[in-house]
């Protein structure tokens, strides 16, 4: 059986709608009013840009979709559609852009979200591809949601005093189960043809033939990463692909992204707090090659995408693909750490009600999971609603993260979704687990 859901009537579908664009901009705003005008407009580092931009362009991506393709109305403000184009200008120049100040760009976000919402009141969600089950709509939902999280990388990146909180994940007995689970070999249901609000590179379903492997249970953990530096692993080059070894010695990488040791002990700094590296978290800020590396230490490999979807969502039992490891309900806070309730993963071993049928752990949520995986389509792939959004980043440039982290909403988290990076990536909040043949 391949991956189902019910039908959706128009009144459930535009309130669920309302719901995920309602609490994506509760969410922008937070991201953009706990911080003076100052760090707004300022860019906290060349590879992200100034949080004023991503707060227009968020505004300007809902115009476009919702106002001018899906209602036909006329633009509203054409001269910054180029300032606000992604693709037009990278992130390092775009502080040199006529950026709209932040009130402005608040302004303009409100007044197009206020139309946007009459738009949602009298669209039909059937008739066109765009608006079949309300799809344009989940996609803007999930674009700000995407950017919220590039936000939250921002004020991770930035300097200065503390300016967002959040509860720390509830603590859990030190994980105690099994190390690693026997995934085992046969074919099943990859991607998805039916998740109305999936994305054109989660598209179309397809079977997978597997051979049996073994996956680790709960992610690497920062103790466990640990170990990997004091056995020397950045200065042994047998563990490094010879990219990721040339990387490391460039750029002098002696630790995950805002470690640095203190005598006999790691710091971290963590969204302006600098705390004692939590030794039952997952390791968090490693890029492509420190996973792999750590991998090849530990003589495991990093798991493929394939096999890391596998292990989120077949049920042995069934035969089925679930939408979710714990099943298809929506996820709840008992199942999975998202949508920045906190501000840091929860401790290995924690959301025993989010395990995969085969008793996998967290593999939603908490930390994205690096795959060994290239970014590339599925057969049968079609670019919807535009090239951009996947097509023009397949290639093995490009790595395949899996699973959301602690700053992922539900709406742009599914067993299906996939992210991708560059192997040098470490801003992101980005981890990983390891696997091996069975």
């Amino acid at each position: 059986m391949t991956d189902e859901r019910s039908p959706i009537d128009p009144d459930r579908l535009r309130e669920r709608a309302l719901d995920a664009l309602t609490a994506a901009r509760a969410r922008t705003a937070l991201l953009t009013t706990c911080v003076e005008e100052p760090d707004l407009m300022a860019q906290h580092s060349p590879l992200m840009s100034p949080l004023v931009w991503d707060l227009a362009h968020i505004g300007n991506q809902e115009e476009l979709w919702l106002l001018r393709t899906v209602a036909g109305r006329d633009a509203m403000r054409p001269e910054i559609d180029g300032i606000y184009d992604a693709f037009e200008h990278p992130r390092s120049e775009r502080p040199t852009l006529p950026l709209l100040a932040p009130d402005e760009a608040r302004r303009y976000a409100a007044e197009v979200r206020g139309r946007a919402l009459d738009v949602l009141e009298n669209t039909r969600f059937e008739g066109r591809r765009l608006t079949q089950e309300g799809f344009a709509f989940g996609m803007i939902a999930q674009h700000e949601q995407q950017h919220d999280e590039t936000m939250l990388i921002t004020h991770q990146l930035r300097r200065g005093p503390q300016a967002l909180t959040a509860p720390d994940p509830e603590p859990v007995p030190p994980y105690a189960g099994p190390s690693e689970i026997l995934v085992p070999g046969g074919p099943f249901t990859m991607g998805t043809s039916t998740e109305p609000w999936a994305l054109d590179n989660e598209r179309p379903a397809h079977e997978r033939l597997v051979p049996a492997f073994r996956i680790d249970a709960v992610p690497v953990t920062n103790a466990a990463y640990q170990s990997f530096i004091e056995d020397g692993g950045y200065g042994d080059e047998r563990w490094w692909t010879p990219e990721g070894w040339e990387h490391i010695r460039t750029h002098g990488l002696q630790a995950p992204l805002y470690w640095q040791r203190d005598g006999g002990q790691w710091l971290r700094r963590r969204f302006g707090v600098t705390e004692v590296v939590p030794p039952d978290e997952p390791v968090l800020h490693v890029c492509w090659y420190e996973a792999d590396a750590y991998a090849r230490w530990a003589g495991r490999r990093l798991p493929t995408e394939t096999e890391w979807e596998k292990a989120a969502r077949h049920d042995p039992e069934t035969g089925r693909s679930r939408r979710y490891p714990w099943g298809d309900a929506n996820p709840g806070p008992e199942h999975a750490n998202l949508g920045q309730r906190h501000l840091r993963p929860a401790p290995a071993g924690s959301y025993p009600a989010g395990a995969s049928p085969l008793g996998v752990r967290q593999l939603i949520g908490d930390v994205w999971e690096w795959t060994a995986s290239d970014f590339l389509p599925y057969p049968g792939f079609t670019a919807f609603p535009y090239k951009e959004y996947s097509e023009v980043f397949f290639g093995p440039e490009h790595k395949v993260l899996r699973g959301g982290s602690f700053a992922v909403d539900p709406v742009a988290c599914r067993g299906t979704f996939r992210n991708w990076d560059y192997p040098i990536r470490r801003q992101i909040f980005s981890g990983f687990r390891t696997a091996r043949d069975a």
